[in-house]
């Protein structure tokens, strides 16, 4: 039996979800979470195969959760669930340790394939992606501001645009005050903005925001 976490603030994804997998007798769903940490305090004390984690998380996001997610349990295999198309996020997922990417757009038809791909120790990525990888190894090109960000100022920069206080950034990640000013000058610098509003403008051209 698979067992499986879904991890997801909207309830009616979360149900569609399980309505897919319901069909399939090998695959049970052992935990729904509304954010990141209840995926971790489940994780303190239980274990699951595989997590469908939701990219768009209230608080600590989807893809901040990874690194921890991977220290409680070494062996769990997580497929990143987003709305985001595959040019915005997935990239940045598999290097932060996804083990797939998947659209919700199309999760309905793949979601129980990408999951069994995944169980076998591959990882599932669509030919988008897969065609992204490549042109990045081989054909380095200018890339977008955001993406010439490095791992921790992007998870940042993903929580200025969604409009939390530097206070507020420094207690979530346990940094200081000037650590999260620095980080917060470096990122405007770096993609050449004067502004936070500036930051917010970017990101909803770049759809970084729903």
């Amino acid at each position: 039996m698979i067992s499986t976490l879904l991890a997801d603030d909207h309830a009616l994804i979360r149900e569609g979800l399980k309505k897919v997998l319901a069909k399939e007798i090998d695959i049970d769903v052992v935990y729904e979470a509304e954010n990141a940490q209840q995926v971790l305090d489940f994780l303190a004390k239980k274990e699951a195969q595989i997590i469908i984690l939701d990219i768009n998380l209230p608080g600590m996001s989807g893809l901040d959760a990874l690194k921890y997610i991977h220290k409680l349990s070494p062996d769990v295999r997580v497929l990143m669930l987003s709305m985001y198309p595959e040019d915005r996020f997935a990239v940045r997922a598999l290097k932060s340790g996804a083990a797939g990417y998947l659209t919700k757009s199309s999760a309905a038809e793949e979601l129980v394939s990408a999951i069994r791909k995944i169980v076998s120790g591959q990882r599932y990525i669509s030919s988008v992606t897969t065609e992204m990888l490549l042109k990045e190894l081989l054909q380095p090109a200018d890339k977008l501001s955001h993406e010439t960000l490095s791992e921790r100022e992007f998870q940042i920069m993903l929580m200025l645009i969604k409009g939390k206080s530097v206070k507020e950034i420094s207690q979530e990640l346990v940094l200081s005050l000037n650590t999260i000013n620095t980080y917060r000058a470096r990122i405007l610098n770096k993609m050449n903005l004067k502004s936070i509003q500036e930051l917010i403008r970017y990101a909803y051209d770049q759809k970084l925001l729903e």
